[in-house]
């Protein structure tokens, strides 16, 4: 943030989040709608659930899945007037296969 690479910024972010949506837990629709009201749990943090865990190869699927998403779209801006944004989409790609090089364990 401080080099203002807005590419790595954006990227980072866009991951960061892909991550937290990759650790959250899912609910079964059947033990929702199961509870009456007066059943279900109340109170400060009676909902709450243990994120997931996610392991070394979980993250680097995350990652490369985010950079391969942006290479897709980045292939689907054909049109002259989409160069700017194909271009940032490959900066964003690049960045996160830089990150999954750097973090390479042969390195």
């Amino acid at each position: 943030m401080r080099a203002r690479d807005k590419a790595a910024v954006s990227a980072l972010r866009a991951t960061l989040a892909a991550l937290d949506n990759a650790e959250a837990v899912p609910v079964d629709e059947t033990e929702l709608r199961g509870l009456a009201l007066e059943a279900s749990p109340f109170g400060a943090g009676a909902t709450e659930v243990a994120r997931r865990e996610l392991s070394e190869p979980d993250v680097v699927r995350v990652v490369r899945a985010e950079a391969a998403e942006r290479l897709a779209a980045a292939e689907q801006l054909t049109a002259p007037a989409h160069a700017d944004r194909a271009g940032r989409l490959r900066a964003e790609a690049a960045v996160l296969l830089r990150l999954l090089e750097e973090a390479a364990p042969d390195h």
